[in-house]
């Protein structure tokens, strides 16, 4: 214990609060992206060592214990576009990648338009929007479909036949549930993964919309960064970054002061 001790612990705040301002720019950064949810750091302590008075214990200082999402509701806009649709509520979008071995996604991003043969609901990058049971949503199965009017809060789709009137599917947009959304992975593209490992999301829970879950059409979720919120926790890790770069600096000219105390 002694001079690198303190310099190692100010290595790690200067490591851990990098990073930190690595979470906040992306959350500014993404602060006008379509159901984008920010992440915060948490920090913890590192393991202590013993000091010499008895029963006493130095830290050796800290660590980034996790990045954690934070899903609280965004502020709903309107959308010119029927087919836009935001989600009141805890629940998620379930996607499903168009490949010959698709993967299950989860997003509150609800950008979708038909695809060019009017077959699926997709995303800007071709997931394809899925039912209460999972299964991508087959517009093809809709009788006489030419155009989405709007997507009812009970998930069903009202659109405009063949014949000119309105007509309403029966299927329903599908709303997915977890025990510990904090627990997603993110995927990229405003797309989540379920995980299952310990402290992990858990698995899905597909439903039809509810009252706690209800879909807006005509709607988009905006993200839900706070920039006055970000701007202080920047300029508060910044002085953290500061202060643990002082923490080093004071341990290197102690230390070259004990060093010319031998010569």
């Amino acid at each position: 214990m002694g001079f690198s001790t303190a310099m190692m612990s100010g290595v790690s705040g200067l490591l851990s609060n990098s990073e930190a301002i690595s979470v906040i720019g992306n959350n500014i950064a993404n602060a006008n992206t379509v159901g984008f949810k920010s992440g915060r750091t948490l920090f913890s302590s590192m393991f202590s060592e013993s000091a010499a008075a008895k029963d006493s214990q130095v830290g050796l200082g800290v660590q980034i214990s996790a990045v954690e999402n934070q899903f609280t509701q965004g502020t709903l806009l309107n959308s010119a576009s029927a087919s836009d649709i935001a989600i009141n509520g805890n629940g998620f979008f379930v996607v499903q990648s168009n490949s010959a071995t698709p993967t299950t996604y989860y997003t509150r991003a609800g950008v979708f338009n038909p695809d060019e043969n009017k077959t699926y609901l997709v995303n800007p990058k071709g997931a394809r929007l899925c039912d209460s049971a999972g299964t991508p949503i087959d517009l093809s199965t809709l009788a006489g479909f030419t155009s989405i009017s709007r997507i009812n809060q009970d998930g069903t789709i009202s659109y405009l036949a063949t014949n000119g009137l309105e007509q309403t599917s029966a299927t329903k947009v599908g709303i997915a549930s977890f025990l510990n959304p904090t627990g997603l992975e993110k995927a990229g593209d405003n797309l989540y993964r379920a995980t299952l490992f310990t402290e992990g999301s858990g698995a899905a829970t597909v439903a039809a919309p509810d009252q706690g879950n209800k879909i807006y059409s005509y709607s988009l979720e905006e993200s839900n960064v706070d920039m006055a919120s970000q701007m202080v926790n920047m300029i508060t890790t910044q002085r953290a970054y500061s202060a643990n770069s002082k923490t080093i600096m004071t341990s290197d000219e102690m230390a070259k002061t004990v060093i010319s105390l031998k010569r």
